[in-house]
C-alpha cells in the first residue's frame, strides 16, 4: 500500500453497506459488502423514518453503526491491517440514511416541502460515529429530501458528463440525473428491494452461490452462477434474466402472470408447480435447497423495473428531451452484474430506442467516494456538482402515476 496510507470509500445503501479500501493511487486493496441492519425496522427508508419519528431514531442509528463496524472489520481483514492505516475517508448515502446516519430529525424528510436538515457536505468526527476509524468521514452532500449523496458520488465518479447523458443508481431506491443541453435534472423512484435480491423468496446478494445470469436452452433454463457450482439463490442480475428468460419461454404472460403448466408446449412447462397453494417456478433443486420465484416476486420485480422507467420516461418530459436524443444511458446499483441488452429489451425496463445505449458502471458510488479521496480540489468540484442538481419530485404525481402504470406490462 505504500507510505501514504489507505482510503476508506462507503456507499450508505437502505438495502446493504458496501466499502472498499484503495491506496494512494486508487488501487483496491479490499472490497466487502454487509447487509445492512436496519431492515429489522423495515425495508424501506420511508418504513425506518416512520419508526424514528417514533422513537426509535437512536436504535436506527445504533444498528447502522454496528453495520458499518462489521463491514469495516471486513475490509481490514482483508487488506490485512488495522484501522491506523486509514488516512482518510469518505461516504455516500440517500437522505434517509444520512439522517439516521447523524442522529437528525426526520420530519423534514417525511413532511413537505421535503427538504433534507441540512444540505452541504460535512466531516463526521471520528468519535461522533464510533465505529474504530481514527479519521474524520466526508460524507457527500443532498440535492433534496428525495435525491441523495449516492447520486451525487456516481455522478462525480462519471464526470465530464457528455450531454444528453442519463444516469440511473437502481437499488432500493432508484435515483437517476439527466444531464442535457448543460442543465442537470435529478429524481427518485421508489423501487423496493427486489433489484438487491431483498424480499423474494430465494433472492439472495451478489455472491458465491448466487444466480447471476439465465438463458432459455430448448426446453431447459441455464444458469451463471457466481463462483461455480449450484445455485444457492438469486441476485437483482439473475432475476432480471430469469424474467426475461420466463417470458421468452411462454412461462410468463405479458402480465407477469405464470400460466398453466398445459399452456406451455415441451418439457419447460415442469419449472411451474403448486406450492402452497399457489403457481410458482421452480428454478433448481437439490437436497440443500429449493430456488422457487413466486408470483409474489415477479410482481415485486414489475413494480420495481415499472417505477424505474416511469421515473425516466418523465424525467425526459420534464427536461424536454426525447428518448432519441439520449446518446447513453449509464447504469450502476444493487444488480450485481450488468444485464445483456436482450434481457433489459425484453423485460422493458426502459424505452427500447435507449438499450443499445446502455452500459454499466460497477460499484459507481464507491468509485465517487474514491475519486472525491484521491482528487485536488474534489470538495469544491462536489459541492458545485451537487448545486447544479434541479431536483423534481415525482411521487404522486399524475404523470408519473400514468407512467408508471403504462410501465407495468413487458
Amino acid at each position: 500500500m505504500g507510505t501514504d496510507g489507505l482510503r476508506l470509500a462507503l456507499d450508505l445503501g437502505t438495502t446493504s453497506l458496501a466499502g472498499r479500501l484503495l491506496d494512494g493511487r486508487g488501487r483496491v486493496h479490499a472490497e466487502a459488502q454487509v447487509n445492512n441492519p436496519q431492515g429489522v425496522f423495515g425495508s424501506d427508508i420511508i418504513q425506518r423514518l416512520e419508526r424514528a419519528r417514533e422513537g426509535e431514531g437512536p436504535n436506527l442509528q445504533r444498528l447502522l453503526l454496528d453495520g458499518l463496524k462489521t463491514l469495516l472489520a471486513a475490509l481490514l481483514r482483508q487488506a490485512d491491517c488495522n484501522a491506523a492505516a486509514i488516512v482518510a475517508a469518505a461516504a455516500a448515502g440517500n437522505p434517509g440514511i444520512c439522517h439516521l446516519l447523524r442522529g437528525l430529525p426526520v420530519e423534514p424528510l417525511l413532511f413537505p416541502p421535503h427538504r433534507p436538515r441540512e444540505r452541504g457536505a460535512v466531516l463526521l468526527a471520528a468519535a461522533e460515529l464510533d465505529v474504530g476509524l481514527v479519521v474524520p468521514v466526508y460524507l457527500f452532500p443532498l440535492v433534496s429530501g428525495y435525491v441523495g449523496g449516492d447520486l451525487v458520488a456516481f455522478l462525480y465518479a462519471q464526470q465530464p458528463a457528455a450531454p444528453g447523458s442519463l444516469f440511473l443508481d437502481i437499488g432500493t431506491n432508484g435515483e437517476m440525473a439527466l444531464y442535457a443541453e448543460g442543465r442537470w435534472w435529478a429524481t427518485s423512484v421508489a423501487a423496493g428491494p427486489a433489484f438487491e435480491g431483498g424480499g423474494l423468496a430465494c433472492g439472495m446478494p451478489a455472491g458465491p452461490g448466487a444466480i447471476v445470469d439465465a438463458q432459455l436452452a430448448g426446453d431447459d433454463l441455464r444458469f451463471t452462477v457466481l463462483g461455480g457450482g449450484p445455485p444457492r439463490g438469486l441476485c437483482g442480475s439473475g432475476l432480471a434474466a430469469v424474467v426475461a428468460a420466463a417470458l421468452e419461454g411462454g412461462l410468463l404472460d405479458r402480465h407477469g402472470t405464470l400460466v398453466e403448466p398445459l399452456a406451455v408446449p415441451g418439457n419447460l412447462s415442469r419449472h411451474i408447480v403448486e406450492v402452497g397453494g399457489g403457481r410458482v417456478l421452480r428454478l433448481y433443486r437439490d437436497a440443500t435447497v429449493d430456488l422457487l420465484l413466486t408470483q409474489e416476486d415477479i410482481r415485486r420485480f414489475q413494480l420495481a423495473k415499472a417505477a424505474v422507467r416511469a421515473g425516466a420516461v418523465c424525467l425526459l418530459a420534464r427536461a424536454g428531451v426525447s428518448a432519441e436524443r439520449i446518446e447513453q444511458v449509464i447504469v450502476t446499483g444493487a444488480f450485481g452484474f450488468s444485464l445483456p441488452a436482450a434481457v433489459l429489451k425484453r423485460v422493458a425496463m426502459l424505452p427500447e430506442i435507449m438499450v443499445d445505449r446502455v452500459r454499466f458502471a460497477e460499484a459507481g458510488v464507491l468509485a465517487g467516494c474514491g475519486r472525491r479521496l484521491l482528487d485536488k480540489d474534489a470538495g469544491a468540484q462536489v459541492a458545485a456538482l451537487a448545486q447544479r442538481l434541479q431536483a423534481y419530485p415525482l411521487s404522486g404525481t399524475p404523470a408519473f402515476e400514468r407512467a408508471f402504470l403504462n410501465a407495468m406490462e413487458f
